[in-house]
């Protein structure tokens, strides 16, 4: 009987041990899995042990000592944007406006940004806002309005240079809104307007300006191709007178040539034939009859009127040989030539 109770209180003891050793390896499990950590990318986590400082980690997967070390921040060491509310400046020119920024930053030291400044978001917000004043304050307003690069450039060289304690590189600023009183809006509107329309104004003045010029090279073009189709036309016209004229000279001169080669050839004829005083004396009448009917007023009777009345005497018998006809008396005037007038012979005759 006491040796069945002593295996039953075994037992228990037994399973009870098992149960503990279970329970103290599941709490084990439990606690290395909670102290397990995996860092992502782009992110980075500030551990301290016993309040103190230990490390950084970076992306990867991390095992920190229970109950000892602890998490202080986790840092996103990506590009962030700070979007600020419009901040009031003044100019120099005593004109007051709102200005809102936008910051763009970057954490490089994890360790500056946890223990450089307790709430470095806040810092800069408020080191913006300052040096945003002291930008404009030395600016007038329309420089300000036209110079934003250059307020860019200043804002961002004094944040970079007074965020560097702090584990943050300032990469840009950027003026997001300009917002100048009611007043100086309504007059730079009018201003606007007022260049808007002298910018028309002279566009349209040249507009018509390179009309004018245009239309008057147009007519310029036109006249002078005018004036040398006139020109050419001219030339043209003179050179088919000219061509004419030439034309009509040669062959005038052709016609001599061939009246004169024709009058050699007959008076060649002429001179081989041999011809008769009696032929002679007949082309001498027969001359001195166109000279009777030509427009003259004036006519020249030869002197030897003998020759002439022997010339008649042997054409008479010439006809009578050819025509029984009765002859017609002919009358002989004297030897002593008489013109057909009653004029001494060799004389001239006149109306």
């Amino acid at each position: 009987m006491i040796h069945t109770v002593a295996t039953v209180m075994f037992l228990s003891t037994g399973s009870t041990l098992a149960i503990f050793l279970g329970i103290i390896a599941l709490i084990l499990v439990i606690i290395a899995i909670a102290n397990t950590h995996i860092v992502p990318q782009g992110r980075a986590y500030v551990i301290e042990h016993l309040g103190a400082f230990s490390k950084v980690w970076e992306t990867g997967i991390h095992w920190k000592f229970p109950f000892f070390n602890r998490i202080a921040k986790k840092i996103n060491k990506m590009e962030q944007v700070a979007d600020f509310p419009p901040q009031p400046v003044i100019t120099k020119d005593n004109v007051r406006m709102q200005i809102d920024t936008v910051v763009f930053f970057q954490i490089t030291d994890c360790k500056l940004f946890c223990y450089g400044h307790a709430t470095p978001m806040t810092a800069i917000e408020n080191l913006t806002s300052t040096t945003l004043r002291n930008i404009i304050g030395e600016m007038e307003l329309d420089a300000t309005l036209t110079s934003r690069d250059i307020i860019n450039t200043k804002m961002r060289a004094i944040l970079d240079e007074a965020t560097d304690p702090w584990g943050i590189k300032v990469t840009r600023v950027e003026l997001k809104n300009i917002i100048p009183p009611k007043e100086i809006q309504d007059a730079m509107e009018k201003q606007m307007k007022a260049e808007r329309e002298r910018r028309e104004a002279i566009l349209r003045a040249e507009g018509e300006k390179n009309s004018a010029i245009l239309v008057a090279e147009g007519q310029k073009e036109a006249a002078i191709l005018k004036a040398e189709a006139e020109k050419q036309s001219q030339i043209l016209k003179a050179e088919a007178i000219k061509e004419a004229k030439i034309r009509e000279a040669e062959g005038e001169a052709e016609a001599i040539r061939q009246v004169q080669e024709a009058t050699a050839a007959g008076i060649r004829m002429i001179n081989e034939a041999a011809p008769g005083d009696a032929v002679l004396t007949l082309k001498s009448l027969e001359a001195l009859e166109k000279v009777a009917n030509g427009q003259a007023t004036k006519i020249i009777i030869p002197s030897n009127v003998q020759g002439i009345a022997g010339l008649a005497a042997t054409l008479r018998e010439v006809v009578d040989e050819a025509t029984p006809v009765k002859p017609a008396s002919v009358t002989t005037a004297p030897t002593t030539g008489q013109s057909t007038q009653g004029k001494p012979a060799g004389g001239t005759t006149g109306k």
